[in-house]
Formats: structure tokens, C-alpha cells, sequence
């Protein structure tokens, strides 16, 4: 399976390929690292890339060039107006009200679409990647401005597809250079987020956006963009000022000759490379016109003030991204610029003065896009091992869902199906209920943007034919799909039999669209809900509380209960509920943080079974009993709860480890320590700690070595279970021996008294037969006297540290 990662740019295009060792930039046949994303039609062949580039100079009317300023967009629009204005070759209106760009090609006028252009790009791209990698390129990752509309992402799809590709995403570029940013941080906070600014000043657009970094994960915090602000206009500028000097010093007007504007424009982004370096720099064209020779000088500040309002315009996507973040400039704590217009000296002074920071440049400003593409590739593959990086991207716009109610001259209602920063990809699903043929549009709305059209699609929900003269009772499901395009996926008539509590706000929602689960917000024309989330018990059929939609809670009616059997069908519903949650949620995992941890054959089989289900649920399974679901759920889980098992062993692997190599380091510190609080345990006791510590340590290395040999979709053979139960036993052994109390120090024991002798007997000698005897000092027998006092010390025997007086 091929891993490349493309990035679309207006002006060059760039190719990366995952390899074992990491990723490279793609040479293309000129060596080079940047292709032009330029299309040049001849009178025999066309030419792309590079050979387009060149031959673009001598065949300016008939070569295509910032192909993605044309692509799905109105032939109308008012900024492809102002393009158009200035792009060397023709472009008319087609029937569908979209530009048609019109060449000379094999001695005949042709026309061309954007996407059919685009296509001839990403052919060219595809075959320097396959000449690189020596093998077929199908599977890719597309990079593409976060601005793109939904029109604009469907034509990137198709010209993939004309030119035999099959991405696996369109990744938002922002969302491209934080991944290749952050994947190789090492120094990620586990529970603080850092947070860095992404400034992309490209050839023709403007992106910022801000991310949140965590430990294994990045979190898009907001997007801001100008889509009209990049390298080309401060070239322009530029030749608009050369323009009209020339204009008046060799009296030629650039403007009548196409190929001399192809010329001077040239030559003004070259001039303003140099200024980016210098503070001055020449101009020097020659036979520009006329066979005229031209020169010209301008130093940076010059420059800057003919540029003004462009820069001017620098800060706007500053704020507005900041804004949205919910952050302060002190909250940003790195700038990263990337893009090839970023190296303007006056942008950079705009951003350092507006975030109170140098911003950075850590990361290849051209490549980065490319790399970020080609990593997303590489997760997405099942053939690619790479680091865990969790990416959380959000759409940039509100989706809205609008329809009109069966009453006639009704206002049309709608509902925000997936705000604004929502999950890519998401899934959710409304309930309708009518007696007839409808039609929904799908909108984006609060875009900020007056060039975005506001309406995506419109979708017509029928016929169907009600039972019962009622009006039918519709599940619809929307999908925000990973490539960030929006659909109606399917659309299901369900046949409801157990009778649901109507209350006045209720009977209101009979036109209206209601939610079929649990979180739904208590505005009662919200129709906004997350399928992954199993629905509660307190909720009503709207999916909002009882008491939101004016009914008291059924737990709290001063009325008895009249049967039992009113009671199933909730019990019922909530076990039906759980399984269709079940089905969301899994599919949902399959497709994110569950990808890695299934076969692709485990997973097509996988999601061909919930298909199964729940299309069951919406036919032969809508009304079964509650055991029924329980048994379907139970199937469902026998085959999702291994993957689910793999996915949490992986996730709580690493701490347990940490948590059993802690508990070894620190037993065998302290056994092989010469702190005295140790030194009272025996050293054959110590050893015994360390030889334990050692058995734990050998069998928790050959264990990982297992693992670490072993894909993340095979059962694992280091069970989290296992380290925690190897740090219990290692503790249990260790921790007593180690804790052992010093033992208390030896009581002074007093010497014995002597009985005080009489005058008489001190003075009196034994006789040689009492010395013989033994007899003491009293007269008495030894044999007595030492009984006597052989017991009299017994009776401390009991403690150890007298144990040894008391036998002497």
C-alpha cells in the first residue's frame, strides 16, 4: 500500500513518501524538490509541472496556471473576477454557470474544467511518487485549505479519481503542518496543553490557526484564513509600480502584451526574494517590449509602503483566530510561520508586535504540508507502524439543516446539525414527521465569508406512504464524512406501535424535526445529537427531559400506575436505543482510534454486520422485544469487544509498565542502599529483595519484547492485568522484608545485690568442707540458693534482649 502525502499548492506542488525510516520529500525529473502546478497545451503535446513551467514563457495564453483559485467556484464569484483579470489565458462561463478555461491545444480550440485541469496535475505528481517508490500509487492524503466549500472538496475528490487516486483524506493544510509539527515533539505535557500559533502565508491565501498539544495528541483549537492574501499580491504590487514607471521612463504599456506581463511578473517575485534579504535591490529586464531594455531600483522601505494595504490586512486572521481560541496572546506560548510568502520581512514584524513573540521557523516552511499529509497517510495505513498521535480536527463551519412543515405558507425551521469546530467525521441522525413528499437543504451558516455560497445541497425525502392516514415518522441520517463533506445518507420510514406521552410542546414539534436520542440540547427545535452516546432513562421521545418539554416526570405523577405493560416499552425502547448507539459508536471507532487495532478484513466484516443491524433496526427489528435487543447487542459486542480490549490494553499499557519498573527500582535501591534505616536487616534478606526484583525485571523484558513484536490488531500477550498483578506479588514479597523494624535497644540490667552480712559472718572463715559443698555466703546450699535465683530471672526470659542475662 503506497503512504504519499500531496500538497496542492496555488503556484508548486509538493510529493512525500512515508518510508521505514521516516519521510522524505519526492525529486522530481529535474531534481527538484517543488513541481509547478502549471498545465501548457501545444500544437503536437501538453506539458506539466516543469516542462509546463518552461514552456509557459514562450506560450503564455495557452498555459494554465493557479488552477485551485478556479476550482468549484461560480464563474460570478467576485474574487475569481479579480483573478481572472490578471491570469494570462481565457476563461469563459459554461452552461452550469462555472468557469470553462479555453486553449489552443492540437490545433483546435478546446475547453477544459478546473477539476479536469487539476487532474493532469495530480497524474504528473502521481508519477514522480511511483517513479520513487518503484510501485503503484493509488492511496494518498490531499492537502487542502480549510476554506475549501463542500463543492470545492467534491472537485479535489473527482480530479483524484480522473487521475486513478484514491485518497484516504483531504486533510485541512493547518491541520497537516501542526501534525508534522507535534508528532516528533517528544516534550509534550501530559496534563497542561501547550499552545502554538500556525501562521501560513502561501502564494495567493492566508491561514492561522491555533492548536492545542498534549502528550500523544493535538487538539485544533480555531481557524482563521484570508483567502486572498498571499506571495502574488506583494508581487503585484510591485508590478503594478514597474508597471507605471515604465510606462512613463520608456513609454511601454506591459498591460497590451501578455507575454511581457508574464515577464515583469517574474521578475518582481525574484525582486522581492531579494528585498526579504536586502534592503535594496535592481531590476533589470531585457527586450521587455519593443526590444526595449528596462531597469529599475526600489529599496524594502519603498517596497513596504507600496504593499500597505496588503499588510494591512495581515492582522485580521490574527485576531480572529485568538478570538475564537477563547485565548490571550500570553496563552500562545510558540509562533511557528510557515508558507512561502511568510518570509517577508514587514509580515513578520506584524505578527512579532501582535503575539509579543519572534515567531519561530523549526519546521521546513515550503515542505511542511506535504510531510503532515504523508504522516496522516501513514496512520490511516494499516502497513505503517507509527508513533501514536491522536489528531482532533473541527470543521470551520456551522452546517444547518432547513426544511418547511406540511402547513402551507409556513417560514422554513432549521436546526444546527454540526456547529461550528465539530468532529470530522461525525455522523447524526433527525426524526421527521410527515405525510408526504419533502425537501431539505443542507446550509452553512455564520461563515464570516460572503464568497462561501450558503447553500451546500438540497435533499427530496420520498414518497412514502403513511399507515393509517397518520403521518409518518422519518429517521434521517447526516453525515460529516472524514474529507469534511456533508450528505444525507439515508432516509427511514419507521413504524412506531407503543404509545409515546404528548405534551403541549410536543404537540407543537409534530411539523418539526425531533431528536431520537438522549443529549439533545432544550431548545425544542434543536435537532443537534451525537449517536454515539447511549440514551438515559429519563429521557422522552424528543430526546429532550419530561419536564423540558412541559410534562411532569413520570416518577413523580400523583397517579398510580395503571399496568406493568406500560412500563416495557420504555425498558424496550432504551435496550433498542442501546443497540443502535452501539452500532454509531462502533462504526465511528473502526474509522478513528479502533483503525489499527482490527485486520482490514476484521473490520470489513465488522462494518458490514452493523450495516446488518441497522438496517434490521429500522425494519424487522423495530418493534421486538427486549430481550431480542439484548441478544443483538450481546452478538455485537462478542465480536467489537476484543478490538475494544486490544484498544484499551494499548492505551493503559504504558503506565502500568511505569508503574511495575517503579516498584523494582525502588525495592532494589533500597536493598542495595547504605542508609542505616536498612542496615538491621540481614544482607541474605536484602538479597532476596534484589533476586525478586531481577525476576520481575527479566519477565517483564522478555514479555515487551513480545508485545513490541507484535501488531497492534493481534491479541496481546502483555496483559495490563499481569503487570498489575506482577507489582502486587513483587510487593507483597519485597515490602516486609524492607520495612522490617529496627529492634528496640538492650535495658540496662542492674547487678545484684548482695545480702548485707552480720559482723559474725564476715569474719568467720569456711571450713574445707563448706567450700567443698559450695555453700554460698549465707550458709544455705548453692543448689538452692542457685535455684532461687535461676528462677527469679526466668521470669524476663520471655523478651529477647534479656534472654542472655537471664541464661548466664
Amino acid at each position: 500500500m503506497s503512504v504519499v502525502g500531496f500538497d496542492l499548492g496555488n503556484e508548486s506542488c509538493i510529493v512525500a513518501v512515508a518510508r521505514q525510516r521516516g519521510i522524505d520529500v519526492v525529486l522530481n525529473e529535474e531534481s527538484k524538490r517543488e513541481t509547478p502546478a502549471i498545465v501548457c497545451f501545444g500544437d503536437k503535446q501538453r506539458f506539466i509541472g516543469t516542462a509546463g513551467s518552461a514552456s509557459s514563457t514562450m506560450n503564455p495564453k495557452n498555459s494554465i496556471s493557479q488552477i485551485k483559485r478556479l476550482l468549484g467556484r461560480k464563474f460570478s464569484d467576485p474574487e475569481l473576477q479579480n483573478d481572472l483579470a490578471v491570469f494570462p489565458f481565457r476563461v469563459t462561463e459554461g452552461p452550469d454557470g462555472f468557469p470553462l478555461v479555453r486553449v489552443r491545444f492540437l490545433g483546435e480550440e478546446r475547453t477544459f474544467t478546473p477539476t479536469q485541469l487539476l487532474a493532469m496535475v495530480l497524474s504528473n505528481l502521481k508519477g514522480i511518487a511511483e517513479g520513487n517508490l518503484n510501485a503503484a500509487v493509488v492511496d494518498c492524503c490531499i492537502g487542502i485549505p480549510v476554506y475549501f466549500s463542500d463543492l470545492q472538496r467534491r472537485a479535489v475528490l473527482d480530479a483524484a479519481t480522473i487521475a486513478g487516486l484514491r485518497p484516504l483524506r483531504l486533510f485541512h493544510e493547518t491541520t497537516a503542518t501542526a501534525l508534522a509539527y507535534g508528532i516528533y515533539k517528544t516534550d509534550l505535557p501530559e496534563h497542561d496543553q501547550l499552545n502554538v500559533a500556525f501562521v501560513d502565508v502561501g502564494h495567493a491565501s492566508m491561514q492561522v490557526s491555533i492548536v492545542g498539544y498534549k502528550k500523544g495528541q493535538l487538539k485544533m483549537l480555531s481557524h482563521a484564513y484570508d483567502r486572498s492574501l498571499g506571495g502574488r499580491d506583494f508581487d503585484e504590487a510591485l508590478f503594478k509600480h514597474f508597471a507605471a514607471k515604465f510606462k512613463e521612463e520608456y513609454k511601454i504599456d506591459v498591460y497590451q502584451n501578455a507575454r511581457a506581463c508574464l515577464r515583469l511578473r517574474v521578475a518582481c517575485e525574484k525582486l522581492k526574494k531579494v528585498l526579504s534579504a536586502n534592503p535594496e535591490a535592481p531590476l533589470n529586464i531585457e527586450c521587455l517590449m519593443d526590444e526595449k531594455d528596462v531597469r529599475g531600483f526600489i529599496k524594502r522601505e519603498e517596497f513596504e509602503q507600496i504593499s500597505a494595504p496588503v499588510l494591512e490586512r495581515v492582522k485580521g486572521p490574527l485576531e480572529k483566530a485568538l478570538a475564537e481560541a477563547g485565548l490571550t496572546t500570553e496563552n500562545v506560548h510558540f509562533v511557528e510561520v510557515v508558507g512561502s510568502g511568510s518570509r517577508v520581512p514587514a509580515i513578520i514584524k506584524i505578527i512579532t508586535g501582535f503575539f509579543g513573540k519572534e515567531p519561530r521557523r523549526t519546521m521546513n516552511a515550503s515542505e511542511c504540508v506535504a510531510r503532515g499529509c504523508a504522516l496522516q497517510c501513514a496512520i490511516l495505513s494499516p502497513t505503517f507502524k507509527v508513533r501514536e498521535f491522536q489528531v482532533n480536527d473541527g470543521f470551520p463551519f456551522s452546517i444547518v439543516l432547513s426544511w418547511k412543515s406540511d402547513s402551507q405558507n409556513s417560514a422554513p425551521q432549521h436546526t444546527v446539525v454540526f456547529p461550528k469546530g465539530n468532529a470530522i467525521p461525525s455522523v447524526k441522525a433527525l426524526t421527521f414527521y410527515r405525510s408526504s413528499t419533502f425537501e431539505v437543504d443542507v446550509l452553512y451558516v455564520d461563515t464570516g465569508d460572503s464568497q462561501i455560497q450558503q447553500k451546500i445541497s438540497t435533499y427530496t425525502i420520498g414518497p412514502f406512504q403513511p399507515s393509517k392516514g397518520e403521518k409518518a415518522k422519518l429517521k434521517v441520517k447526516i453525515r460529516l464524512n472524514i474529507h469534511g463533506i456533508v450528505t444525507v445518507d439515508s432516509a427511514m420510514m419507521l413504524e412506531e406501535d407503543v404509545e409515546v406521552p404528548v405534551s403541549s410542546v410536543n404537540e407543537a414539534l409534530k411539523d418539526a424535526t425531533r431528536m431520537d436520542t438522549d443529549d439533545a440540547p432544550s431548545d425544542p427545535s434543536g435537532t443537534d445529537v451525537n449517536m454515539q452516546e447511549p440514551k438515559s432513562a429519563d429521557t422522552t421521545e424528543g430526546g429532550a427531559t419530561a419536564a423540558e418539554n412541559g410534562a411532569q416526570d413520570p416518577e413523580e405523577k400523583s397517579v398510580p400506575m395503571e399496568t406493568d405493560a406500560k412500563v416495557e416499552p420504555s425498558k424496550k425502547k432504551e435496550k433498542k436505543n442501546a443497540v443502535e448507539a452501539y452500532v454509531y459508536d462502533m462504526r465511528n471507532k473502526l474509522y478513528d482510534k479502533y483503525n489499527d487495532f482490527v485486520t482490514p478484513e476484521e473490520k470489513e466484516a465488522l462494518i458490514a454486520r452493523l450495516q446488518e443491524v441497522e438496517d434490521w433496526l429500522y425494519e424487522d427489528g423495530e418493534d421486538e422485544t427486549k430481550g431480542v435487543y439484548i441478544a443483538k447487542l450481546e452478538e455485537l459486542k462478542k465480536i467489537g469487544d476484543p478490538i475494544e480490549a486490544r484498544y484499551k490494553e494499548w492505551t493503559e499499557r504504558g503506565s502500568a509498565v511505569d508503574q511495575l519498573v517503579y516498584c523494582i527500582n525502588s525495592f532494589r535501591e533500597a536493598a542495595l542502599s547504605n542508609d542505616q534505616k536498612f542496615e538491621h536487616i540481614d544482607i541474605s534478606e536484602k538479597q532476596k529483595v534484589i533476586n525478586e526484583c531481577s525476576e520481575a525485571e527479566n519477565w517483564l523484558r522478555e514479555r515487551k519484547q513480545q508485545q513490541d513484536a507484535l501488531p497492534k490488531f493481534a491479541n496481546p500477550v502483555l496483559l495490563v492485568s499481569d503487570l498489575k498483578k506482577k507489582a502486587e506479588t513483587l510487593d507483597r514479597f519485597c515490602k516486609p522484608i524492607m520495612t522490617k523494624p529496627k529492634p528496640a535497644p538492650k535495658p540496662q540490667t542492674p547487678p545484684p545485690q548482695t545480702p548485707p552480712q552480720t559482723e559474725t559472718q564476715a569474719q568467720e572463715p569456711q571450713t574445707p568442707e563448706q567450700q567443698q559443698n559450695g555453700a554460698g555466703a549465707t550458709g544455705e546450699p548453692a543448689s538452692e540458693g542457685g535455684a532461687q535465683e535461676a528462677s527469679g530471672e526466668q521470669m524476663d526470659t520471655d523478651k529477647p534482649e534479656n534472654f542472655a542475662e537471664a541464661s548466664a
